[in-house]
């Protein structure tokens, strides 16, 4: 954690993903999820010493079977028990697409924690607009939802990197 907060001060970055990590089998779900939420608050703790706030991801069911958090809303819940002001969503608009579907309507119940967003494509995890989601409405309305924090791009080009950036030409600013 202290090299992970050592590299956070240099960079300037105000953001630490802390990742959930995978069940145990054997163990029962509220024993780990107490586990969890301690593990958090320490860290958030620490965290706020040096003026970083960390964010948790739910990661679909799909992509990393027996990972603990998969849902906003299980990620939203923690967060409200641990305070908002101290941990962070990292909401990766993939990940929800698979587990829980109807994006804009959870970014909307979740705006208020939300401290970043991740996007790709589904299916595949290319860029976006080379799959299912309609990224032209989903951006449009994150916009008007009022979201001003950064939206990172987590995918896999679907051929070479350049080739694949043209999908970004009408969120220019």
């Amino acid at each position: 954690m202290k090299k992970a907060l050592d590299y956070a001060a240099t960079l300037s970055c105000p953001r630490l993903h802390l990742m959930a990590g995978l069940t145990p089998a054997g163990v029962p779900r509220d024993t780990l999820l107490a586990t969890y939420a301690a593990n958090l608050a320490w860290a958030a703790e620490e965290c706020g010493k040096v003026g970083v706030k960390p964010v948790i991801e739910p990661i679909n069911h799909r992509d990393i079977p027996g990972f603990f958090l998969n849902t906003m809303a299980e990620g939203a819940a923690i967060i409200e028990a641990i305070g908002p002001e101290r941990v962070g969503l990292q909401s990766d608009l993939y990940h929800c697409q698979i587990t829980e579907g109807d994006i804009v309507k959870r970014v909307e119940k979740h705006l208020p924690i939300i401290a970043h967003m991740q996007v790709a494509d589904n299916p595949g995890r290319n860029e976006p607009g080379t799959g299912e989601v309609n990224w032209p409405f989903v951006f449009r309305k994150i916009d008007e939802l009022g979201f001003r924090g950064w939206i990172g791009c987590e995918y896999r080009p679907a051929a070479e990197t350049e080739a694949g950036l043209g999908w970004f030409a009408p969120y220019k600013s």
